[in-house]
Formats: C-alpha cells, sequence, structure tokens
C-alpha cells in the first residue's frame, strides 16, 4: 500500500521567509540568506497598480537568479478564481511550488490542477495552501484530502492568522489562546493527509522574546516551522524548528534497531525495555533526513 508521505519528499521548512515581489533589494538579498524556503509574495505585498510590473519582473529576477532554497510564488486571488496571469508568470519560472491564497474548499485546489493540467506543467510544480479564512478551517481536512496523491501536487498548508482574526475578532493576544483550536485543527488536516504545516507570521519582527516563544509553541504544536516577514526572524526559526541532539540519536538508535536482521519485517520491537513500532520508525527516518539535509547545508557554508 502506498503511504501519503511517499508523494511528499522530506524538505526543510523551518523557516519560510516571505519576500515582497516589487522590492528589488530584498529580492537581491535572498541567495544569501539561511532560510530553508522562500515566498516571493505577489498578492496582499503588491499594490494593486503595480501587479503587472511586479509580475513581470519577479519573471526576469528568477530566470536570472533563482534562489538554491525551495522557491514559491504566492499568487493573486480574483473573484473569478486564482489569477491568470500570476500562474502563467509562476509556472514560466518553474517554481517548486505556487502558493494559493484564502483557500476555502477543495474546488480551490482543483482548479490549480486543472489548469496546471492544461499546461502539462512538470510534477515537480507542487501547490501550498493558505488557510486563513473561517470556511477554510472548517474545510482544512477535506482541503488536505487533495494531497494524498502525487497528481493532486498540494504539499503544505500555511497559516494566515491576521485575516482569519479580522474575520472572527479574535483578539490577538501573546500564545494566541483562542487561535490555537484552529491552529490544531489545520495542523491535524495536514498530517492526516500526510502533508506539511507552516505556522502563521509573527508582525513585530523587532519583539524577539515575543518571536521566540510564538516560534516554540508552534513547534511544540508539531508545525514544522514558520512564516516569517524579515531576515532577522530566520536564525531563530531555524533553532526553534531544528533537531534536537538527543531526539536525533533516539531517532538513530530506532533506524538501527529495526535494520538488525532478526527485526526485518517486524512491526514492533523492544528496544531497551520500550516498545517501538513502525511508526516511530518512519518519524525517526524523516527527522534523521532532516539532521542530514541541516549538515549538507552547513558544509556548503
Amino acid at each position: 500500500m502506498t503511504r501519503t508521505t511517499d508523494h511528499h519528499p522530506v524538505r526543510l521548512r523551518r523557516s519560510v521567509l516571505s519576500v515582497p515581489a516589487d522590492n528589488p533589494r530584498a529580492l537581491a538579498k535572498v541567495r544569501d540568506l539561511a532560510a530553508d524556503a522562500v515566498i516571493f509574495d505577489l498578492e496582499d505585498a503588491v499594490a494593486l497598480e503595480r501587479k503587472k510590473e511586479t509580475r513581470d519582473a519577479l519573471v526576469r529576477h528568477l530566470s536570472e537568479h533563482r534562489p538554491e532554497i525551495e522557491t514559491i510564488i504566492r499568487i493573486n486571488r480574483t473573484e473569478a478564481g486564482f489569477d491568470g496571469l500570476d500562474l502563467a508568470a509562476a509556472l514560466a519560472v518553474n517554481p517548486d511550488a505556487i502558493l494559493l491564497p484564502k483557500v476555502e474548499v477543495p474546488a480551490d485546489i482543483q482548479a490549480a490542477l486543472d489548469w496546471l493540467a492544461e499546461q502539462d506543467a512538470p510534477e515537480s510544480v507542487r501547490l501550498w495552501a493558505m488557510i486563513e479564512t473561517p470556511r477554510g478551517v472548517i474545510n482544512a481536512p477535506a482541503i488536505a484530502e487533495t494531497g494524498r496523491t502525487r497528481a493532486g501536487r498540494l504539499d503544505c498548508l500555511v497559516v494566515g492568522l491576521n485575516d482569519l482574526r479580522k474575520a472572527t475578532g479574535a483578539a490577538d493576544l501573546p500564545d494566541r489562546p483562542y487561535l490555537l483550536p484552529w491552529l490544531m485543527q489545520i495542523l491535524l488536516a495536514a498530517r492526516g493527509s500526510g502533508l506539511d504545516a507552516v505556522d502563521a507570521a509573527f508582525n513585530d519582527f523587532r519583539d524577539a522574546q515575543g518571536f521566540e516563544a510564538e516560534c516554540r509553541q508552534g513547534r511544540d504544536m508539531g508545525y514544522d516551522g514558520k512564516m516569517l516577514i524579515h531576515p532577522a526572524q530566520i536564525a531563530c526559526a531555524n533553532d526553534a524548528f531544528g533537531i534536537d541532539d538527543a531526539a536525533l540519536a533516539e531517532a538513530r538508535t530506532i533506524i538501527a534497531a529495526f535494520a538488525l536482521p532478526e527485526n526485518a519485517g517486524r512491526g514492533v520491537i523492544n528496544l531497551n525495555g520500550r516498545m517501538v513500532e513502525r511508526l516511530h520508525l518512519e518519524e525517526a527516518q524523516k527527522l534523521a533526513a532532516k539532521a542530514d539535509i541541516i549538515e549538507t547545508r552547513k558544509a556548503r557554508s
């Protein structure tokens, strides 16, 4: 039986930096940053009258200066659906993923899938979905379900709390007490379909203490990383969503134990008096793979 995770190669998404696509200075700095992924934002960050100019400039920039890290383009949504001109511009530079804003129902994902299929887009172009409205949260499980097959393309759910707060009237308080149920609902939806989940942006990049606390909260909830609005947030996010030495050592012990001939094919083993199942092996393998990616990046820097 094919597992959902087979369709989603392990990627590091500890720090996902959003960069305004109409800011040439910010675009030029991306290649030197230590973020795991970058979102080039054609949506909220760009004034309506500058959309076309910015779109064309971004295509030129990425054609000449494609960063080595995971590259995502956030497109606009219109009353008729997702912006076709944005989709065409994004596909022209073959990004790792296209971020769809304000996804509310599975049909939103299907519309993007249909367009990509019509364009014969390569399978390597994946989809990310912003969950940032009440309907999006309510329908998150069904939305995530579209990512259960490779053809579904959906790889990651990204939480957008600014629009969600506005729509619901929920207070913006430390520790996000009124938002936690929705955050966990989105996370559960992602995990149920083998997707990654990225926590929402923290709006005050000058508040280092508050940002660190929210990163660690997101990590403890199970999120893979955090959406960032400023390069100053990268190091903290990488640390908070990084891999603990003790956890890595345990993961490698589990992998080694299941690799022993006497444990071949076994679903459950006894490891130092503790019952360990194959689901723990899968978790250990994913964690070890992420650790290897981190070490490879360190060696290159």
